[in-house]
């Protein structure tokens, strides 16, 4: 069924080395499974090498890109145990620090990052600003050679297992006196750095939290990079975020649709199996067909990152977490549907991803901000707002 992709046709769309990767993290992936234990599966990527293929070499990563990150969390969650702290650590926080950060912040993060041993979370969302990062209100103010962060943020995934968090805060400008974006490492423990749990319908591993930076004083080398670059900065870690998180949900959809296939080849109401029946069988095939029309926009997005062309990967990388997304949704909705009440049991373990197909149309950044960015980048179109 998903095996479809690892024909000897792949290579026109992927390369050997990555189908390599795909079947190395599946079985991995296999091995662990739906029950998985997320810190004993991290450590074990991270070991492999899976975690930090996107880093430099010279600080222990892979070397890679997007393209082969997101193959890895894919085919994890395609096996059922999906690591939602890869959208996080190397993609988001490892992409900002390598591209931006100093020579100490590299050697200081970078191999942690890519063996799995430290964990970056992301802080930009906050109460009131929602999907405008233009009203972040978190600020940052020189006292001396520190700085000193206050602010609130929310929806900020695994902080309590994160060694620490790349806030997005402003800083005004000495010389125009308006804020601009810039981004400060924030270890776990730092005085003043405060989070409480959200309650979530969502079941997943990682946890969802609130924070309060109440006068956190943080040192002059907090700072990632260069002050001028906040924006710069701050946009190199979003698209390898969206890409991602198309990953995440394509993983997701494969999953549910190939345990809704399995159910559909043995159960049996009538003589034949129920997958016979074409009101069963082609609503399985319309999900594969979207999911795999996703995977081509997803791929496309990660190679246009990779190759360094920001703006065609901006367009492409919305576009395949706007396709994943929805094709996940759907793939899930399906599943569920085809094994009937089973699919609502805790046994089968799909019901629980109704909720969790929804974070994909939600996060990073909600579907209609998506529609909106494609039509007035890719159509011209006039702004609403």
């Amino acid at each position: 069924m998903s095996h479809s992709s690892h024909s000897s046709h792949s290579s026109i769309i992927e390369s050997e080395e990555h189908t390599a990767l795909r079947a190395a993290v599946a079985a991995l992936g296999r091995r662990h499974g739906r029950g998985y234990d997320r810190e004993t599966l991290w450590r074990e990527a991270g070991k492999l090498g899976y975690l930090g293929v996107n880093l430099p070499e010279e600080y222990g990563g892979g070397g890679g890109g997007i393209a082969e990150l997101s193959v890895v969390l894919e085919e994890l969650g395609g096996a059922g145990c999906p690591l939602l702290m890869m959208i996080v650590s190397p993609a988001i926080c490892g992409t900002v620090i390598s591209r931006f950060g100093t020579d100490e912040q590299k050697r200081q993060w970078l191999p942690g990052l890519a063996d799995g041993s430290l964990t970056m979370a992301f802080g930009i969302t906050e109460p009131d600003a929602g999907s405008n990062s233009h009203r972040i209100t978190t600020t940052a103010r020189r006292d001396g050679d520190d700085w000193v962060l206050n602010g609130r943020k929310v929806f900020i995934s695994g902080v309590d297992i994160a060694d620490a968090t790349l806030i997005v805060g402003r800083t005004e400008d000495a010389r125009t006196g308006s804020l601009k974006p810039c981004l400060f490492i924030v270890p776990r423990d730092t005085e003043g750095f405060r989070r409480s749990p959200i309650e979530m319908e969502l079941q997943a591993v990682e946890k969802q939290f609130e924070l309060v930076l109440d006068g956190v004083r943080l040192p002059a080398d907090a700072l990632v990079g260069d002050e001028d670059a906040g924006l710069l900065q701050l946009f190199a870690g979003l698209n390898p975020e969206r890409v991602m998180t198309a990953a995440f949900a394509l993983g997701m959809g494969r999953y549910a649709l190939d345990r809704a296939v399995e159910y559909a080849k043995t159960r049996q109401v009538w003589q034949e199996p129920i997958g016979a029946h074409q009101a069963i069988a082609h609503p399985l095939a319309q999900a594969h067909i979207e999911l795999e029309l996703a995977r081509l926009m997803t791929r496309k997005a990660a190679h246009l990152y990779d190759a360094g062309d920001d703006t065609g990967a901006g367009e492409a990388a919305n576009m395949a977490k706007y396709a994943a997304a929805e094709a996940c949704v759907r793939a899930v909705d399906q599943a569920v549907h085809t094994l009937g009440g089973n699919g609502l049991t805790r046994e089968y373990g799909l019901a629980s991803l109704i909720t969790a197909a929804r974070v994909a149309r939600i996060a990073p950044v909600s579907r209609e901000m998506i529609l909106n960015y494609v039509s007035h980048q890719s159509l011209g179109l006039p702004k609403s707002y």
